[in-house]
């Protein structure tokens, strides 16, 4: 993705001022849990999948990440955060993720656990509504 076109999470700036920076590494890490949160939907929007497993917590991570390249994630609503700053080490993120696939639009409800460890936020786990 080109870093001057807007984010895929609609946070309102350039990918390269927001996601992108995380993607393209450089030691920068997401402050917040919301951050990684969004910047994970970004990887998924750009089919980043090596970012995903990178930010995915060593404990619950899976060994292989395929992504589907028929889905084409179009919106990111966040509901709610709780905790998750930058000096907490647990965070939680509501969110509502909107797509469309070859079998028609879709949105993904997803209540998210985060961790921070050694200073950098790791996605947990989650549960679908």
């Amino acid at each position: 993705m080109d870093d001057t076109a807007r984010c895929p999470c609609l946070s309102g700036e350039t990918y390269g001022a927001c996601c992108g920076r995380y993607h393209h590494g450089a030691g920068t890490a997401a402050p917040t849990a919301e951050a990684l949160m969004r910047s994970r939907y970004a990887a998924f929007a750009v089919g980043d999948a090596a970012y995903l497993l990178a930010t995915w917590s060593p404990s619950s991570r899976p060994g292989t990440l395929d992504l589907d390249d028929d889905v084409r994630w179009q919106r990111l609503d966040i509901l709610r955060t709780e905790a998750g700053g930058p000096f907490d080490d647990t965070g939680v993120v509501e969110f509502v993720a909107h797509y469309r696939a070859p079998t028609g639009r879709g949105r993904l409800h997803e209540v998210s656990r985060f961790e921070r460890t050694g200073g950098r936020w790791y996605y947990l786990d989650g549960t679908t509504n």
